[in-house]
């Protein structure tokens, strides 16, 4: 694949996404994953990459180093290194569920990979990762041991790599119940075949830490709350009351599950089938407040191009929830939208905080828990960010 004039900087920043418009021709037939080697105009050999003939992201790369070139080996020395990373990083204290790959920020891209106890869940996302699916699940059950891997290639994504969703089990049966695990010390029921992503939002873990930290003695009210990560980490904390509000009743239902599990299912704890924006209307209608709200939504904007549709259902949700924010009370509100950067996302709840006729502080930033790596030269991995508030 040889690249138009020019078009070869952000390669030799080793940024790993070629675009269809900075292709200048491509020699030879390859197929749709197949490895092609990335040229600048003048013939200097850039990359090794992936093959995408459907998506804008034309070539995906996998190695900059022309000795390196993509086979079994050299997937399995990318595994064991992922591998290791987490083992350096993530304590074993945290608990028995953590992400094993990362895509992009472990030399992978298009391969996502959670551990939930003895099961691994594997998200295979992009053209490339497709072409080398069984050697990369052979290395993955070989190097961890689990003998059950189960897949969940049925992201949005797929379709713009021309891939078919694909849910099953790859090496072992398929988990005839959800599955137990556990996250500094609280018990969570995962549902890996039908649950949101692989089954679990493993980059909040440190985050949920935290908000178990901060609860004791509050009143919480945990907002598009899933399966009750946070609102367990607040009731385990000393929370004096959790509402927890989704749309999903089957999540809610997990969550009171979950809750039971831990022997957190008392009467502080209030689960709420319902929508969280006319939720929190309902809320300020009936004169309520909290001293604690936690806001983690779905991703609003998945690009760019999404970004002012995000932006208003941001400041919207952001903007009621500080005004049933009692003074001195706590806003910790979260963007999993790689649309919309961390400066955006600060900047779209000071104007709601504006709105609503507060004025607030910012405390802390969140981020992704670290076994979800952020490459230096690959901004767009940082998708998580969040921020605690303290309203004046």
């Amino acid at each position: 694949m040889i690249l138009k004039p020019g078009r070869e900087r952000s390669l030799l920043r080793r940024h790993p996404w070629v675009f269809s418009g900075a292709v200048a021709k491509l020699e030879g037939s390859p197929a749709s994953g197949d490895s092609v080697r990335l040229r600048a105009a003048d013939g200097r050999f850039l990359a090794w990459a992936a093959y995408s003939p459907h998506s804008q992201i034309r070539a995906r790369v996998w190695s900059f180093e022309e000795s390196e070139s993509p086979g079994p080996a050299f997937f399995r020395r990318r595994i064991e290194r992922a591998l290791a990373l987490r083992r350096a990083l993530v304590p074993q204290g945290a608990g028995n569920a953590l992400r094993l790959v990362h895509g992009e920020a472990d030399g992978l891209p298009g391969l996502v990979v959670d551990r939930y106890g003895d099961t691994l869940v594997v998200q295979v996302l992009s053209a490339g990762a497709e072409r080398w699916r069984d050697s990369l699940v052979d290395a993955l059950g070989e190097l961890t041991g689990c003998a059950r891997i189960y897949e969940r290639s049925d992201a949005e994504v797929r379709k713009l790599e021309g891939l078919p969703e694909r849910i099953g089990a790859l090496r072992g049966d398929a988990p005839a119940a959800p599955i137990e695990i556990v996250e500094h010390g609280l018990r969570y029921a995962v549902d890996v075949i039908g649950g949101q992503k692989t089954g679990f939002y493993l980059d909040q873990r440190d985050n949920r830490r935290r908000i178990r930290e901060l609860s004791s003695g509050r009143e919480v009210l945990n907002g598009f709350c899933y399966t009750g990560g946070f609102s367990l980490a607040a009731l385990a904390g000393g929370a004096r009351s959790v509402a927890s509000v989704d749309s999903s009743g089957v999540a809610i239902e997990f969550g009171r599950r979950n809750a039971a599990a831990n022997g957190l299912a008392d009467s502080r704890a209030e689960w709420r089938e319902a929508d969280v924006f006319g939720y929190l209307r309902e809320a300020r209608a009936q004169g309520r407040g909290f001293d604690l709200i936690v806001l983690d939504p779905p991703k609003f904007a998945p690009t760019e191009k999404h970004a002012p549709a995000a932006a208003r259902a941001y400041k919207d949700v952001n903007l009621n929830a500080l005004k049933l924010l009692r003074p001195d009370g706590l806003l910790a509100t979260f963007s999993c939208s790689g649309g919309v950067s961390e400066d955006l996302f600060q900047k779209i709840v000071a104007g709601a905080a504006a709105d609503a006729g507060v004025s607030a502080t910012i405390l802390e930033r969140f981020h992704a828990a670290p076994d979800h790596p952020v490459l230096l030269e690959f901004p767009e991995g940082e998708y998580l960010k969040g921020l605690l508030l303290r309203r004046n």
